[in-house]
């Protein structure tokens, strides 16, 4: 499958939204923790927000692909941008795949807009990547559910109006994934954010601890009616978001490179042009390589998911493979540029301190090289005769 013309313009427009809006301003941003207000405002404006939400609630839905590509052109400009739109958009698939008509019609239009901004609540103080094991449960009560616990590492949790809850509504289940559901959850007693933790890079977006306290929703906000399916439809889930962190590596790595061939070519040291000393023009070349690579396993794992089929191993593969890339390869850029690639002065710094995020964020490299084992041996099982 291609892009449709449609589609093309898309990703042209976000390109040059990149290179007009974003990285004039991307480096000072960064630098002084500054959320990017104007710039979230012309993302809604252009519908960003919204490619994942199909008719009758939105306008501008585009496959996976595209949408891939979308995400690559942000990062490249500031990988932070990529981070405001990531939750959103696995929140909006969760809607779509499993929402009720009526939380569908409630939530979407207003998503689609970026007039309602979304984030998903997973991870725990103690849980990190073992989701099953997780302590945030949901009490049924009457027509409520009370909900008590803590998630942490929340990104945009402060500036969105919608969270999709992970959290246990059968904490003696069995196995444990079976007692585990989503909650469409909106701010209010009960609901506090206890501080935005303090990060190495991905400026500018908080990144926040959750905590719950006799915290009450209506049953009308489990997704999908029915209990016990929600690791499940986060699996699902998931899929697209760790498609979407390997876009966003692939971002910070294509700026990492651009940066790094820009350079190569104006600095000279011995009467020529850096490019031509072989230790440097082997840089360049294995960076260009490896990051093509990770582009076509990611772009295979959009097709993938753009099927139908499971993708968990195809997005796990991308997702790997394009991040431990990413961090290689801003590493060398700032090899290539010298002592100027530890300056603050420089774009570099910043790709460095990025690209560590994208290795432990959707769930850890280690974690992904297990789903990828698991899936491998699902798909290649040895039946016994």
């Amino acid at each position: 499958m291609t892009l449709t013309e449609e589609e093309v313009a898309i990703v042209r427009l976000v390109g040059e939204f990149v290179d007009r809006e974003v990285k004039p301003v991307a480096r000072e941003l960064d630098h002084t923790d500054t959320y990017p207000e104007k710039l979230i405002e012309q993302m809604k404006e252009m519908g960003i927000f919204g490619l994942a939400v199909p008719e009758p609630w939105g306008e501008a839905h585009v496959s996976a692909q595209c949408y891939a590509m979308v995400t690559e052109e942000l990062a490249r400009g500031w990988m932070s941008l990529a981070g405001a739109m990531g939750g959103h958009t696995v929140v909006a698939k969760l809607l779509v795949a499993y929402g009720t008509r009526e939380q569908q019609d409630r939530y979407l239009p207003r998503m689609a807009t970026g007039e309602v901004r979304a984030t998903m609540a997973l991870t725990e103080p103690g849980g990190g990547s073992d989701l099953q094991a997780m302590r945030t449960t949901a009490r049924r009560d009457g027509e409520s559910y009370v909900v008590n616990g803590s998630k942490t590492w929340i990104t945009n949790a402060r500036r969105s109006d919608l969270i999709a809850l992970l959290c246990k509504t059968d904490p003696a289940a069995s196995p444990a994934h079976k007692g585990i559901s989503i909650l469409l959850v909106e701010k209010g007693p009960g609901f506090s954010l206890s501080r935005d933790l303090p990060k190495l890079g991905y400026k500018g977006v908080e990144s926040c601890e959750l905590a719950f306290d006799d915290f009450r929703v209506p049953t009308s906000a489990l997704l999908g009616g029915e209990e016990g399916h929600g690791f499940a439809q986060m699996m699902r889930g998931l899929e697209i978001g760790r498609i979407q962190v390997a876009c966003r590596a692939l971002g910070v790595g294509r700026a990492a490179l651009e940066d790094s061939l820009r350079y190569a070519q104006e600095r000279e040291s011995f009467g020529k042009p850096i490019w031509q000393h072989q230790s440097v023009g082997n840089h360049l070349a294995d960076m260009a390589t490896k990051l093509e690579a990770a582009r076509q396993l990611t772009l295979h794992a959009a097709r993938r998911y753009d099927s139908g089929e499971r993708a968990d191993l195809e997005a796990g593969m991308a997702k790997l493979f394009a991040s431990e890339t990413a961090m290689e390869v801003a590493l060398n850029a700032i090899r290539v540029h010298g002592g100027y690639g530890y300056s603050t002065e420089f774009d570099v710094e910043r790709y460095f301190r990025d690209a560590p995020l994208m290795i432990v964020g959707e769930g850890t490299n280690e974690i992904q090289r297990n789903v990828i084992a698991r899936q491998l041996i699902k798909r290649h099982e040895v039946r016994s005769s």
